[in-house]
């Protein structure tokens, strides 16, 4: 307390009242404005990691689950192309893999003129990926896409990163999951007549479940603290907003305390959720 009030730097969270005097790039869900508080600028950054960590949980289970069922598969190609895929996302950092998808997007993809449109009202440029909404489709005007939904290429390359790293390890818990149930199991549900398809959907995944569930837990909830690498590549999450913050106010250490309350809070929200999953579900 002593050396703080000799620097001059104030001490508690009144300053989370004050105007923050910055702008926002994105904001997923809360207007904002650089008149509004310190306290609803982090507000946004939370929004804005809590879309990015649940949008990439799904995605990233989606995948790992698809690529965990192709190293299982017998065909030699999907089985050597899944287990490639396993082996080299898992061992590049997840930072390099931002940065190397933040410039595929900024860097490889034309501007907004020569945009590539895949799908009718589709259009992916360096500015964004832009499709249409439920009243407006994206039409160029000036440099840009104006109207539909936008997404950031920040965000876009925050959530493939954390995606296509998270599945990797997905991945090999699917197949770890699969292969702990009795291979009895595959037989009898071939003699009823299922196929190796429908046995899997309807027998074995359901089985696997219960060992499963318990490291997919800390899957979902490093997909969400990783998340926070979001300030290397410029996206306004949680972190990046509360270093502003920090940097403008000076009061390190009530900034870092949010953001570990904060990071806290969601992970012990995700463990209670999935325990009670585990619970009630799996071990049905």
């Amino acid at each position: 307390m002593a050396n703080l009030e000799e620097r001059r730097i104030a001490s508690g969270f009144g300053f989370l009242q004050r105007e923050a005097g910055f702008e926002i790039g994105e904001s997923a869900f809360l207007r904002y404005g650089a008149a509004d508080s310190y306290l609803r600028a982090l507000f946004v950054g939370l929004t804005n990691t809590l879309l990015v960590a649940a949008i990439g949980v799904v995605l990233a289970t989606i995948l790992g689950t698809f690529i965990g069922l192709c190293r299982l598969s017998k065909n030699f190609l999907l089985r050597t192309l899944s287990g490639t895929y396993i082996e080299f996302i898992r061992n590049v950092p997840l930072l390099v893999q931002l940065f190397f998808w933040y410039a595929v997007i900024t860097e490889g993809l034309p501007g907004a003129r020569e945009a590539l449109s895949p799908l009718p009202g589709v259009f992916l440029s360096n500015r964004g990926i832009f499709f249409p909404s439920f009243s407006s489709v994206p039409e160029l005007q000036g440099f840009n896409f104006a109207g539909g939904f936008a997404i950031s290429p920040e965000f876009a390359a925050l959530l493939v990163g954390l995606a296509t790293y998270t599945a990797a390890f997905i991945a090999e818990i699917v197949r770890a999951g699969i292969l702990a149930v009795d291979r009895g199991q595959g037989e009898a549900a071939h003699a009823l007549g299922l196929t190796r398809a429908q046995a899997t959907r309807l027998v074995i995944l359901p089985q696997a479940l219960r060992v499963i569930v318990p490291p997919m837990t800390s899957q979902y909830l490093n997909l969400t603290k990783n998340s926070s690498l979001a300030v290397a590549i410029g996206y306004p999450d949680l972190v990046s907003i509360a270093n502003t913050t920090m940097n403008q106010t000076g009061q390190a250490i009530e900034g870092i305390a949010v953001i570990m309350a904060v990071y806290l809070t969601i992970s012990l929200s995700i463990s209670a959720f999935m325990n009670w999953y585990n619970a009630h579900v799996a071990f049905k």
